[in-house]
């Protein structure tokens, strides 16, 4: 059985992942996993493929070992996979509750190695693994700053584990965008004062498109739009001090 497996598929980037891939490729059965179950069965009227619907709640270390157990019992062969799930929270670092600060490692890290790590026996040549990860990666930013350290933990292990894989026919990609307004974006920001400056807002239609795009390239990080990759240029070339001085100077912050 040919699958494929979403993670965070209920909204946002891994909805689009689904909507962008399943209407060019067909599978035995797509795998959708987030909490909402009710949001999840709405895709079945999206998509024109077997859909089967996993309600995991990722931040529980149990739902490792369901989603285990699906994969022992039906045994596919995993073509696509997507990890989508996180979340964010921007705001000064005392005044994030810490229980958020270490959910947001949990997801955006911990569920991420997890699920890749778990689904990997069942990847073959040609398999596709999609990291879903943040501009944010490649420099520290203040405001964001536990979000952003998750979002570099998830550039560095996939880039790496790809090259891990180089031999085997497998390909993993980060995707990088910048600003993208989703519902990701409404629970993240919950003060406007904190982050007033946003230089651009993509669609996660253009992003998934170009990730689609840079895979078929054999990259393994994909950033959507040309002034966002000068702007990674840049952050490769500065020192992190110089750059963090021009981001806090964007947002009002001395």
């Amino acid at each position: 059985m040919k699958i494929a497996v979403f993670t965070g598929a209920s909204s946002g980037m891994g909805r689009e992942f689904v909507k962008q891939i399943c209407a060019e490729e067909r599978f035995d059965e797509v795998w959708v996993i987030a909490r909402r179950l009710d949001r999840l069965e709405e895709l079945k009227n999206e998509i024109d493929q077997p859909l089967r619907c996993i309600s995991l709640d990722l931040l529980k270390r149990e739902s490792y070992d369901e989603y285990k157990a699906l994969l022992e019992q039906h045994k596919p062969e995993v073509q696509v996979l997507v990890n989508a799930s996180g979340f964010g929270r921007f705001a000064a670092f005392a005044d994030i509750p810490l229980d958020d600060q270490l959910d947001m490692i949990d997801l955006n890290d911990k569920a991420l190695v997890a699920i890749t790590h778990i689904t990997l026996p069942y990847l073959v040549r040609g398999s596709r693994v999609y990291q879903v990860d943040s501009l944010s990666s490649f420099q520290p930013v203040p405001y964001i700053g536990v979000y952003g350290a998750t979002k570099a933990f998830v550039l560095s292990f996939t880039r790496a584990i790809n090259a891990e894989l180089r031999h085997t026919g497998i390909k993993m990609m980060a995707v990088c965008p910048g600003w993208v307004k989703t519902e990701f974006f409404d629970h993240a920001v919950t003060d406007e004062s904190v982050i007033t400056y946003y230089n651009k807002f993509f669609t996660s239609e253009e992003v998934v498109k170009r990730a689609r795009y840079d895979m078929k390239r054999g990259k393994d990080v994909s950033v959507c739009g040309f002034s966002i990759r000068a702007q990674v240029l840049l952050t490769k070339l500065l020192p992190h001090r110089l750059v963090m001085k021009i981001w806090l100077k964007q947002q009002g912050k001395k």
